[in-house]
């Protein structure tokens, strides 16, 4: 599992005090609020938060040393990550990062469907993508009566599908 999890994307300046708007990559913008520090670009460089708010669709944070618009700017296009060890998550809650490729198979069967290529993130239940090896696409949702464990140790879910969920994929 990656150490470090991409949480935001810096997409522009706000304001003119050095803030930055990001997208954000988390269930909510109020997620970012709980780090003192991400880690920036492909170094992994650590930067100290001032502060974040939502705002809009976005996250706005302002970066400490980040004051001046022109300093905002040469941050554009800037991934932020969080470091894994500094959040715990809940038992049975796991990072989309973590769920994509993941090997599915049906937890009677042994049947191997493929391995997760996407998860859209749609309100009541996320709905996972299967990629399987022809190609094919399959969409399931995250749900009880579907997925019966998730392993991310040894790289694989166990699914039940609900009757007909597949039978349009041949």
């Amino acid at each position: 599992m990656k150490k470090y999890l991409e949480a935001a994307k810096i997409v522009a300046v706000h304001g003119i005090h050095g803030e930055v708007r990001c997208q954000c990559f988390c269930d909510s913008a109020e997620v970012l609020d709980e780090f003192e520090t991400l880690y920036m670009g492909r170094e992994k460089t650590a930067v100290s938060i001032s502060h974040t708010f939502p705002r809009k669709n976005t996250v706005v944070i302002k970066l400490e040393g980040v004051d001046t618009v022109e300093q905002a700017q040469t941050l554009i296009g800037k991934t932020l990550y969080i470091d894994r060890e500094d959040t715990e998550l809940p038992e049975d809650v796991y990072f989309i990062q973590d769920i994509i490729g993941l090997t599915v198979k049906n937890a009677e069967s042994g049947e191997v469907y493929g391995k997760i290529s996407e998860v859209y993130q749609n309100g009541a239940a996320d709905v996972y993508e299967i990629k399987a090896d022809d190609g094919h696409r399959l969409l399931f949702p995250c749900i009880d009566e579907v997925v019966k464990k998730i392993d991310t140790d040894n790289g694989e879910m166990l699914i039940i599908p609900l009757e007909g969920l597949f039978d349009d994929a041949n």
